[in-house]
């Protein structure tokens, strides 16, 4: 197999792999607060990183750095984009709740725009608006009752687009395995700090699902759920390691397209597990979010080629 090919077959079975944390925190979420489950996810994950780290680095000094305040930073950016994402999740069905997620290219297209002074030429325009109008069939402000809970998705694909520019920045100076120890820390960090406001249980009683996962107390827990949520840290770290290798190894013009085979999963899990299936208006939104992704996608690889042929 070609290198382009090994990195879209990782990215591919990397992507699968997380869906499966998906599906487990939304299992969950009616019993338990996420930070029980983020806490549980990062301890399990650290012995895990430091192999990564010391698989992609060749040595574990690259996790100390004189930028830890700007690591920091770019891991809370994380952390709010993905206590976001899974807030949603808890209240919305989980194919529209992926979808709204992957406005986050579109994010990335406005906000290069406006910190690197990036020009958006008419195709990324193009796709912007597309994007924004399947963002709204998504939504479909047209019912009675909107839930505020679709919010939450998107606010999580800006956080994830923020995330990514600072991992932009930070990558040339830092490595992708000491980013990712130190944004494993961060989580960890910022899932103990909500875990001693919401732990005693002092605001139990939330009836929405969004705001009971947030809010709920810390819960005792069977063997059968703590292996679960320690199988989290074991899935995001075997999933991180694939796209890691995916953009090592292939360029990612020609890989990140694949990353919206997550909506496909989403899809998928959400009829076989809760018989959830987007509305009509859902799927045309779906693929309006999909075709401008790709056309940002496809935009960024031709700058990408033309930048090095000049």
């Amino acid at each position: 197999m070609s290198a382009t090919s090994r990195g879209i077959l990782a990215l591919v079975v990397g992507i699968a792999v997380f869906s499966l944390q998906d599906v487990i925190l939304k299992l969950l979420s009616g019993d338990y607060p996420l930070y029980q489950a983020m806490i549980i996810r990062s301890l399990t994950a650290v012995p895990l990183l430091l192999i990564i780290v010391f698989w992609l680095d060749g040595r574990l000094t690259t996790i100390t750095t004189p930028n830890w305040g700007w690591m920091l930073a770019r891991g809370f950016l994380n952390f709010v984009a993905y206590t976001a994402y899974y807030l949603g999740l808890a209240a919305m069905p989980m194919a529209d709740t992926v979808a709204l997620f992957f406005t986050a290219p579109l994010f990335i297209t406005i906000a290069a725009a406006l910190v690197f002074k990036e020009r958006i030429g008419p195709t990324n325009l193009f796709a912007l608006l597309a994007g924004f109008m399947g963002m709204l069939m998504i939504f479909n402000p047209s019912e009675s009752v909107f839930d505020p809970a679709a919010l939450l998705p998107v606010l999580g694909a800006l956080g994830y687009a923020l995330t990514q520019l600072a991992t932009r920045v930070l990558g040339r100076t830092e490595t992708a395995g000491a980013m990712t120890f130190w944004g494993n820390l961060t989580f960890l960090a910022s899932a103990l700090a909500l875990a001693a406001v919401f732990g005693s249980g002092a605001y139990d009683g939330a009836s929405h699902p969004s705001l009971a996962f947030l809010t709920r107390g810390w819960q005792e827990m069977p063997v059968r759920d703590l292996l679960l949520f320690m199988a989290c840290g074991v899935i995001a770290s075997i999933g991180l390691s694939l796209l890691t290798y995916a953009y090592r190894v292939a360029p990612s013009s020609s890989v990140a397209p694949f990353e919206y085979s997550f909506i496909i999963w989403g899809v998928l899990w959400g009829w076989l597990f809760w018989a959830q299936l987007p509305a009509t208006l859902a799927w045309g939104g779906i693929a309006l979010l999909i075709g401008a992704g790709l056309l940002v996608i496809r935009a960024e690889g031709a700058n990408e080629k033309t930048t090095v042929e000049v």
